[in-house]
């Protein structure tokens, strides 16, 4: 498994899974040490590269060792070495780890090195991203209270995982480990979500009301989406935008749970699809989760950071600036715009910020420090909002306000002849998933302003919101899997997924 996670042709999770698959056998008990090792590997490729290179025989089965003795523990892993083997361990034991230089120490490759080097606590940073991430989950405000989410956790089988309240977000619940929470009846009948800390505070900046119409510009799976349209109180519309239909396919149970039914999935082809235009200046809140690095999520994707480089990142800078650029034709005068990536990285986050505002000056930059002191007791210096893992305990997260002016004269390239909308104090946003449900029974909300309703209809097709309409496997232990020098590989290969968060 960990060779083919090596050729980075395909995500790790992915890769994961797939070998899962090709060996049923394998107990629960024993995948989740299996996963652990690979992870580890990842985490620490680059140092436990250079230890290696003292080792004989097989090289990434020294990498699987090292990977091996870091999460299960010497004792359990030595008993099945050879001799070269049990004296290479011996003498990389005696290496000083401080003799090593930063990004060998931490596992950076070069090309992020360089890039945060000069960010302050650069060792405490760089470590945080090389332990594994709490699981957050959030309550939907449609249908639960936190605290009283919180008293019920503690009563049954999640009591192991310690529930805690986030220390940031108002809906946020922590836990230890990774429980099978798709079992949950709390998960089933949509009372939570999974969503990190960081990610939902996104919606504080949205602030979005009742009755408004807001786009969630780049969906994804959905998370922000569902939160959003919780804090609408399922009125007004919020369209889902995406360019992966079988990204907003999956999203269909999810939105199904929610209860929500002013949701608007909708597949388009690229940032200047004819749907999008056919939006100019008429949403009062537009979020823009935009793909990027994902260099603030390594605590869980620790492959990223092999499988990028500065020509996927100039891509990707590219990329953000045009699907910023079309998102904001959207926001009508006095509305919101809010730019975010789960990155810690300048160019794709302040940088794009100050050139989004250099290129557009009928925007202006809103502080985020004041509309989050109302809603939580995170504080920031603003104007931005940026979360590392080292400091708040949530992945790495960026994000920007803007607001489109309100006396302007009328831009003529806004195909609308909406009356201008008056902003109004935020209130709570979210993300979302994009795809033409074709399949899905859908209902119509009736609780919608008149002025943003069928924006998106054409004679013969109309866009509408989502409504809801054994025996114990042999189990083979994950020091097993390392008597073996080479597992027999898959005859199939996993379904390559793409480098970046997929979005828009």
């Amino acid at each position: 498994m960990l060779d083919e996670v090596l050729t980075w042709r395909f995500a790790a999770d992915s890769v994961v899974s797939h070998w899962f698959r090709a060996h049923p056998k394998l107990g629960i008990r024993d995948r989740a040490e299996v996963a652990e090792v690979v992870y580890d590997v990842l985490r620490h490729l680059r140092r436990y590269r250079q230890l290696g290179e003292s080792g004989v025989g097989n090289s990434v089965r020294r990498l699987a060792i090292q990977g091996a003795i870091a999460t299960l523990g010497a004792d359990k892993v030595r008993p099945v070495l050879d001799s070269g083997e049990l004296a290479w361990l011996d003498r990389i034991g005696q290496i000083d780890p401080e003799s090593l230089s930063l990004p060998v120490r931490t596992s950076l490759p070069d090309w992020l090195f360089e890039r945060i080097k000069d960010l302050p606590d650069l060792e405490s940073l760089a470590a945080s991203l090389n332990v594994a991430a709490p699981l957050d989950i959030r309550v939907n405000p449609m249908k639960a209270d936190r605290e009283e989410m919180l008293a019920d956790l503690t009563k049954g089988n999640a009591v192991r995982h310690a529930p805690v309240a986030t220390p940031f977000s108002p809906w946020g619940i922590r836990l230890k480990g990774r429980p099978a929470m798709n079992k949950w009846h709390q998960f089933e009948h949509g009372l939570i979500e999974v969503q990190d800390e960081g990610s939902q505070l996104l919606a504080l900046l949205v602030g979005p009301k009742r009755g408004e119409m807001v786009i969630d510009f780049c969906a994804g799976a959905g998370g922000k989406t569902l939160l959003l349209g919780a804090l609408m109180r399922s009125t007004g519309r919020l369209y889902a935008f995406d360019v992966s239909a079988t990204r907003l396919a999956k999203a269909k149970p999810r939105f199904a749970r929610s209860g929500l039914s002013n949701i608007v999935p909708v597949a388009i082809e690229h940032e200047n699809d004819t749907r999008v235009r056919r939006l100019a200046g008429k949403a009062h809140r537009v979020l823009v989760d935009a793909p990027c690095s994902g260099v603030g999520t390594l605590r869980r994707n620790p492959d990223l950071k092999w499988r990028q480089s500065v020509q996927s990142l100039q891509e990707l800078t590219a990329l953000q600036a045009r699907i910023l650029a079309s998102a904001a034709r959207c926001v009508a005068p006095g509305g919101r715009l809010v730019y975010a990536t789960c990155s810690i990285l300048t160019e794709e986050n302040q940088a794009q910020a100050e050139h989004f505002l250099a290129n557009h000056p009928d925007f202006e930059l809103v502080d985020a420090a004041p509309i989050l002191a109302a809603r939580t007791p995170l504080q920031i210096e603003g104007p931005y909002l940026s979360l590392r893992p080292d400091v708040h305990g949530t992945d790495g997260f960026f994000a920007a306000i803007f607001e489109r002016k309100k006396n302007l004269v009328k831009d003529h390239s806004l195909a609308t002849d909406e009356p201008r909308v008056e902003q109004a104090e935020p209130e709570l946003a979210v993300e979302s998933d994009l795809v033409e449900l074709a399949d899905t029974e859908l209902t119509v909300e009736r609780d919608v302003a008149p002025e943003v309703q069928n924006e998106l209809e054409t004679p013969g097709e109309s866009a509408e919101p989502f409504g809801k309409t054994s025996k114990p496997l042999e189990e083979e232990s994950a020091v097993t899997v390392l008597r073996s020098s080479a597992d027999p590989k898959p005859n199939s290969k996993p379904k390559a997924k793409p480098k970046t968060k997929p979005k828009t």
